[in-house]
């Protein structure tokens, strides 16, 4: 049971639906059934429907061994409801389906779900400021001069500048590197390195350049605590004191030193149910609506952990500061509570690691229109933010010494043209060190005596020597 593996772009979601609802229905073992006394040929049980998919997903590289049984139940009622499969009767278009032994059967076509139509966005392209560019509200043509008496050396000159001997002079205006172009800058390197990541022409068909905040980037990257999570500016929008005190507790347990209730017989159970209902009634997911796709998107490079990394970290930036803190806060207690082994089970049935993914996983990934995979996908990132969250949730070095040498370079474009004299006497350019600091004749190099000696020659008798 092969599962072609649906790399980065856009329509990821309907591409993985078509793909499991193709080998579903071309490699679910069919066979003749009987019920009540009446013999079906071609189909299957839903018990055994959910004994085969669930082994093709947990099998499958774009979902991952983390998939439960009671997962892959909701998906077969997603497939009866949109009709790809039906009961031996020939109905469907309802949830009503259960790990028993009914009988289902393929309809006789089972049309894929098309790729859906987004209105087209059009290329947000950050022009960075030229530095004899006119303010805005000004032109060539409003500059107000004074009159000018026509005489023969003024007309030789206007006679010049018609035939073209001597160019027209232009008013030039320099403009300074302002906090707007700063932050344009930031933007555009920051989407132009997730583009490249994900390998894409274009990032319009998964994320809506418009709704990014380049303000955002900014905050997540420099308003940060040692320990790496965000700081917020408007306290309103920090986590209630109760909730983060509940995480602590759990965080820490059994050391809980800021819990001042007295604690009992599945008290921890009552502390976690507390994170869960907050987390669970967000009215948008952690990531946002709007990010869900670029998301998606990057679970097709889980297969190179380091490049899907890479697309996470430039993700995460991209999420309002006080969502980009409560992730934080969430995915440290989250991995806390699964290497603690000295936590009571949480859940009776569910093993620590399993409840926290299943608890959590759609209060951090969510789409805003129906989406019949998100569960599964939201589960498979979650599993992979908790192996990672460390690395995922820290700033991607390469991306902001890259963005802070091109500002500083502007920077210094723009010092050098307002003050030219002054930049050259602190930025000095070869030709004027050559003139400062004239090149010292060089000695020539001294020929000693056994230079001008002959190579050794092997000896030769003369006749000098006696016989």
């Amino acid at each position: 049971m092969e599962h072609r593996i649906v790399g980065p772009g856009p329509y990821r979601a309907t591409k993985l639906w078509n793909e499991t609802v193709e080998l579903f229905r071309t490699r679910m073992p069919l066979r003749k059934h009987r019920c009540r006394f009446k013999s079906y040929e071609c189909c299957f049980t839903a018990a055994e429907a959910v004994d085969w998919l669930h082994e093709l997903l947990r099998n499958s590289q774009n979902f991952g061994p983390e998939v439960t049984r009671k997962q892959t139940i909701q998906l077969l009622k997603k497939f009866l409801k949109n009709h790809v499969i039906e009961d031996i009767k020939g109905k469907w278009g309802q949830e009503d389906f259960e790990d028993n032994r009914h009988l289902y059967r393929f309809p006789p076509s089972s049309p894929l779900k098309p790729y859906p139509k987004k209105p087209p966005y059009q290329k947000d392209v950050i022009k960075f400021p030229e530095w004899n560019d006119p303010p805005p509200g000004t032109s060539q043509e409003n500059i107000p001069v004074r009159p000018i008496v026509m005489n023969s050396e003024m007309w030789f000159k206007r006679h010049s500048i018609a035939i073209g001997e001597v160019p027209a002079c232009r008013l030039v205006h320099r403009r300074q590197l302002t906090e707007a172009n700063v932050e344009d800058i930031w933007k555009s390197m920051t989407l132009s390195y997730l583009q490249k990541i994900l390998g894409l022409d274009s990032l319009e068909e998964v994320l809506n350049v418009k709704l990014v905040n380049s303000k955002f980037i900014i905050h997540n990257v420099y308003s940060v605590s040692k320990q790496g999570v965000v700081i917020l500016d408007d306290k309103s929008k920090e986590l209630p004191h109760w909730v983060l005190s509940a995480m602590k507790c759990l965080a820490n347990w059994p050391n809980c030193s800021d819990w001042k209730q007295p604690m009992y017989l599945g008290f921890e159970k009552d502390v976690f149910k507390t994170i869960a209902d907050y987390y669970g009634h967000l009215k948008e997911p952690l990531l946002t609506f709007h990010l869900f796709d670029a998301f998606v998107s990057v679970l097709g490079l889980l297969q190179k952990e380091k490049m899907a990394i890479e697309a996470f970290q430039i993700c995460c930036l991209l999420l309002p500061p006080e969502n980009r803190r409560k992730l934080q806060l969430l995915m440290r207690m989250m991995a806390r509570i699964c290497l603690n082994e000295e936590m009571p089970p949480l859940c009776d049935g569910f093993g620590t690691r399993t409840l926290m993914v299943q608890t959590f996983s759609r209060c951090i990934l969510c789409s805003k229109d129906e989406v019949d995979l998100d569960e599964l996908l939201a589960a498979r990132l979650v599993t992979f933010l908790m192996d990672n969250y460390q690395e995922i949730l820290k700033v991607p070095l390469a991306l902001q010494t890259s963005i802070e040498e091109r500002v500083a370079h502007l920077r210094r474009v723009q010092f050098q043209k307002s003050y030219p004299e002054v930049y050259q006497e602190r930025f000095p350019t070869p030709e004027s060190e050559a003139l400062l600091f004239p090149e010292k004749p060089k000695p020539k190099p001294q020929l000693f005596m056994w230079a001008l000696r002959k190579p050794f020659q092997p000896f030769q008798r003369t006749r000098s020597f006696r016989m």
